[in-house]
């Protein structure tokens, strides 16, 4: 179950990361401007937003392979849409494509959630992981098939910035393909099976975690850390390759840049795993807000033409982000009973694609109002407001889970 998770997030980790890389590209490219090129981010995670809602309700009511499937099907036929709306140079399909294309986005993610479904709360950081960390493989190999892909799609009379969304409709829905053969039994119903013929707490006593009737403390805390991660992450990785691209950087070390950065965002999550687990979500949580600070100063600091301080500052970007998914979803799968999990879960992940879309959409328009800089500076110090959220909502949890870290 476990290995069919894990093959599946490697194509699906190449289709994200080769849209990420050329999809604001693209939009300058055929917007003719750099203010717009923040929209392809915003749309494909507002598409994010409304698949997250949809895979997770599906999964809630026919279980992860459904829902899983049909959101990496949707992504490859949104991945089409893109390359037709490149060589018809139609900027209105193009916009129509990349919403439904960020339904791949979407169901990425969400497939971290059937990582954990049959984990127990001391392990639930280390499930997460597993399925994150099978995305790096793919993640990393994507950015750097940019070149190779739009050579190849120029062979074809393809616009070559369209080239990696071939990549991508074809490595998702070969994702798609994986888990409608191979994801047997389903994580979420066996969990749920397993639920039902376990003996009933003794009255009195306390719930496992992610038992029971749903914590507000840890639902508030949880969503509000992946959605903040989410908000910078996406901000600054957009306009990354737009940033380079004024300083004379190809799309070649572009590529480069956004695959170290998607690496990071992956790569660590055994130690993330283990670190939420071992030491608690709010420690694991609060690093993740320090981290994206130094990631924003960094980037902000670096010369236009260093690209090893831009690699660094998009790694650290990534790994910031890494912190607070891992956690926050640890957090969340503890606060949320198995009976509403997935459609919770799903939910959640709609604040994030929203997030992640507001954080596109502005960082394109901050940039021509500003700089890169300035961008990258406010969203580290938009990423500490992790802090101040885990003050307010830890004497709710506490209340709530008592003893709970």
């Amino acid at each position: 179950m476990v290995r069919t998770l894990v093959l599946a997030q490697v194509f699906s980790g190449a289709g994200l990361a080769a849209g990420i890389t050329v999809g604001a590209l693209l939009a300058q490219d055929m917007l003719h401007t750099t203010g717009l090129a923040g929209i392809p981010a915003a749309l494909y995670t507002i598409g994010s937003a409304a698949a997250a809602a949809w895979v997770g309700r599906l999964s809630q009511r026919l279980g992860r392979r459904a829902g899983l499937t049909a959101g990496y099907a949707t992504g490859a036929l949104g991945s089409a849409g893109v390359v037709a709306a490149a060589v018809l140079d139609n900027v209105a399909l193009l916009f129509v494509a990349l919403f439904v294309y960020g339904a791949g986005t979407a169901t990425n993610l969400q497939a971290r959630y059937a990582g954990a479904d049959l984990a127990s709360p001391a392990r639930r950081g280390r499930a997460v992981s597993t399925v994150l960390v099978a995305t790096t493989l793919g993640g990393v190999l994507g950015p750097n098939l940019v070149s190779p892909t739009g050579s190849l799609a120029a062979t074809w009379g393809i616009p070559s910035l369209a080239g990696p969304f071939l990549l991508s409709g074809a490595a998702y829905l070969v994702a798609a393909v994986v888990l409608a053969v191979l994801l047997r039994p389903d994580p979420l119903r066996l969990a749920r099976a397993r639920a039902a013929a376990a003996p009933r707490p003794v009255e009195g006593t306390r719930r496992p975690a992610g038992t029971g009737t749903p914590q507000t403390g840890g639902l508030l805390l949880g969503a509000s850390v992946m959605v903040l991660t989410q908000l910078v992450m996406v901000a600054v990785m957009t306009m990354t390759p737009v940033h380079m691209a004024a300083h004379g950087h190809g799309v070649s070390a572009a590529g480069a840049v956004i695959a170290v950065h998607v690496a990071a965002m992956y790569l660590p999550s055994p130690v993330s795993g283990w670190l939420v687990d071992r030491y608690g979500r709010i420690v694991v949580a609060a690093l993740s807000g320090l981290t994206l600070l130094a990631a924003g100063v960094l980037a902000a600091a670096a010369p236009g033409d260093s690209v090893v301080l831009l690699t660094v500052a998009l790694a650290l970007l990534g790994l910031g982000w890494n912190f607070g998914l891992i956690s926050g979803t640890a957090i969340i799968t503890d606060a949320v009973p198995l009976e509403r999990r997935a459609a919770t879960q799903g939910t959640v992940d709609v604040g994030i694609a929203v997030a992640g879309a507001g954080g596109g959409l502005a960082s394109g328009a901050v940039v021509a109002a500003t700089s890169y800089p300035a961008l990258a500076v406010a969203g580290g110090i938009v990423a500490l407001a992790i802090l101040p959220v885990i003050a307010a909502t830890a004497r709710q949890r506490r209340a709530e889970v008592p003893g709970h870290a």
